[in-house]
Formats: structure tokens, sequence, C-alpha cells
């Protein structure tokens, strides 16, 4: 396993097995929640960053928005593309790379920030991300509460789905927050690695002022209820681009 465990991890089909009962009903309550609190103009252009296999990308163009997802994973690229229309495209990206289209809204959604080991690339996202932002333009970044996931972890934990015995082993270590899922199929042994840095509300002020975004809201829930660093599920951030100081 490598540094880059994402990008071997997230192409897998194991990786969908696994999170095959993803509730997608959750993700479009969300995502109506999103958009009543925001109430972005139809016209306006929607880019869903680590957009996965598109399910919050497929549902904002049900409701008429101009939408595009991208992600760092062909297969999910591939999959996502499916359902491709003259509102909704897909494009193959590694979002620490300027954007070559500019949106008026910028969705991060279920954890897909804090991957990587240098936390330099954290601003290379957040600074990809206003760049094709324009003045005031929003961006909504769905992360773990880490204070919670501490206090709350599981070390280890089986899951079989489709006759396949996932055994799940967490720790913390150093900063993240690490999963080992270790599984056998047809005879074969394998094992993929999940890593997340622990980044708290604090950590997120820091990054955002520095690249010149304001957080304007946090919501601790799909529901959107406030933030509670101690009991909420979710960090939700609602942040808005301004000048930088």
């Amino acid at each position: 396993m490598g540094r880059d465990w994402y990008s071997s991890w997230f192409d897998t089909s194991y990786y969908h097995i696994l999170y095959k009962d993803r509730d997608y009903s959750e993700a479009e309550l969300f995502i109506d929640n999103l958009i009543e609190y925001l109430n972005p103009p139809l016209e306006s252009k929607i880019l869903d960053l680590a957009c996965g296999k598109g399910r919050h990308s497929i549902y904002l163009s049900k409701k008429g928005y101009i939408v595009s997802g991208c992600d760092l994973s062909s297969n999910s690229i591939n999959e996502a593309s499916k359902y491709r229309s003259n509102r909704l495209s897909f494009f193959k990206h590694d979002m620490r790379n300027r954007l070559n289209e500019n949106y008026h809204l910028i969705l991060n959604l279920f954890t897909s920030f804090g991957y990587f080991e240098d936390t330099d690339d954290n601003y290379k996202i957040l600074q990809s991300v206003y760049n094709a932002l324009p003045q005031n333009g929003f961006f909504v970044l769905d992360y773990l509460n880490a204070n919670k996931v501490v206090s709350s972890l599981l070390p280890s934990e089986k899951k079989v789905v489709d006759g396949i015995t996932f055994n799940i082993q967490k720790e913390v270590d150093h900063g993240f927050i690490k999963k080992l899922i270790s599984f056998k199929d047809k005879g074969e042994a394998f094992q993929y690695q999940e890593k997340v840095q622990l980044l708290t509300l604090s950590n997120f002020k820091t990054m955002f002022h520095k690249v010149g975004m304001k957080i304007e809201k946090t919501f601790g829930s799909y529901n959107l209820n406030d933030f509670d660093e101690n009991n909420s599920d979710r960090l939700i951030i609602v942040a808005k681009k301004s000048n930088k100081l």
C-alpha cells in the first residue's frame, strides 16, 4: 500500500461493494436541505468535487441545475457518465489541480477531503476552489466530526456484503483516522486502507481564512441541525469567497 491509498481503493469494485448500502434517500434529503438554505438560481453552475459515482450530481441535475461532477477514479467517472445529459457532465480530475471552469457553487461531500500526507495539499484544494468561484460564491464541505469519531471509535468490526467478509480495523495515528480493510474473494486475499485527517472546525477556520473564504454557517447533520463539536455526526461548513486579506 503506497501513500496514495485513495487511487487504488476508490477505483476498485470492492469499495463500492463494501459501501453499497449507502442511503440515497439521505443524500437526496441533504441536497434538498442545502438547496433550500442556499437558494441558488436555477441557471447556477454547480460542481460536485470528488463526486464518486455521482449520486449527488445526478440528483442536483434532476432539480434543474447545470451540474458537473469530477473525481480521481476512472471507474467512478465511467459509471457516473452513464447519466450524462445536456445539464449533467462528468470528468476525471485531481482536486488539488486548478479547475478549468468557473462555478457558482462547489460541493465537496461525504468526507472527500483530508486524504493527503502533506497538509499543503489541503490548501491546494481550497485554492483551486477559491479560484473557480465568483466573488461571494459558495463552497460547501461535508466532513466527519473529528471529536465524535475519536470518542466513539470502534476498533474492529466485520461486515458481510455479497458473500464477502470485510474485516475492518480502525485506529487514530498521528492526527489521522486509519481504517484497514482486509478480506478474501475467490481464494485471493486483499488489503486496502483508508486514511483521513482528523481536522476540526478550528483547523478549517484557519485554512479557509488563509485562502480567502469566510465560514458563514456550520451544521452538524444532513438535516442541517446546528453543529456540536462533541455530539454531531457531521461537520458541514458553508463558506463564501471573500477578498483575501
